[in-house]
């Protein structure tokens, strides 16, 4: 089980930054405090409109950058005291991953294959086992610079997961995507639940949380609002009803 705990993170603005957002302020509080729990065997939804820390928060646990504050555990240790073996456990699916153009689907398989250490008939089964199930097959050799949008997404996903991970990251898995390559990585998802893994991801999608995950964390502002079942967070209304409600009342309070 990952545990998040107080999780506390800011950055310093340049001159740029504050021009751009309008503020004089030097510190950005980009995650002010969240906590929650993921399981084997259910995905866990973050929903939080844009800039609220989802993205921040989903890199903290990703060991890509550090917390001020607050901690990250596995299984009860925090990950801080064996990285290396706590990013085998791990993948991180980020828009922020941007492929090379003139990398192939083929290269990048192996490339992180080897990087993760997966032995080359392990890596070779499962590179034609996720090709096939993404219709990567018939672009192995294209050219990164040629694919579309859609396929971009599809190699990306699949390079973050070539070590079969056992927690899965994911980030606007969806956002970008047409309708159909949207519905195989939903079910893909699904499966992956299926197979217990822990599976978080994030999104200010409505109908993508409500159509696939089993519990919700709300982030407003940075900070966790809830963390329950998909059901005890709706209280019996839409989902996006339910959050606007908590955006409101966290408004209320901040006016307080």
């Amino acid at each position: 089980m990952l545990e998040v705990k107080g999780l506390k993170k800011t950055f310093k603005m340049s001159k740029k930054q504050q021009k751009i957002e309008k503020t004089k302020e030097k510190i950005k509080v980009a995650v002010a405090d969240v906590s929650f729990d993921a399981r084997p065997g259910e995905i866990l939804g973050i929903l939080g409109a844009n800039g609220a820390g989802k993205t921040t928060t989903l890199r903290i646990l990703a060991s890509v950058i550090k917390a001020d504050e607050g901690q990250v555990c596995l299984d009860g240790a925090d990950i801080t005291g064996n990285l290396m073996d706590y990013r085998r456990h791990i993948g991180f699916l980020t828009s922020e991953l941007k492929l090379e153009d003139y990398f192939t689907p083929n290269y990048l398989f192996d490339y992180f294959s080897k990087l993760y250490g997966v032995g080359e008939e392990q890596a070779a089964q499962r590179k034609k086992e996720l090709f096939e199930k993404f219709g990567i097959d018939k672009f192995a050799e294209v050219k990164v610079a040629d694919m579309s949008t859609g396929m971009k997404q599809k190699i990306s996903l699949v390079i973050s997961i070539v070590h079969n991970p056992d927690i899965i990251i994911f980030d606007e898995p969806t956002n970008g995507l047409d309708v159909i390559t949207e519905r195989i990585v939903v079910n893909f998802l699904k499966e992956l639940r299926e197979q217990g893994k822990c599976i978080i991801i994030s999104s200010h999608i409505f109908s993508l949380i409500e159509k696939i995950c089993d519990r919700v964390v709300i982030i407003i502002r940075g900070k966790s609002v809830c963390c329950d079942t998909l059901e005890n967070v709706m209280a019996g209304q839409p989902l996006e009803d339910r959050f606007f409600e908590l955006y409101e009342n966290m408004e209320g309070k901040a006016d307080e």
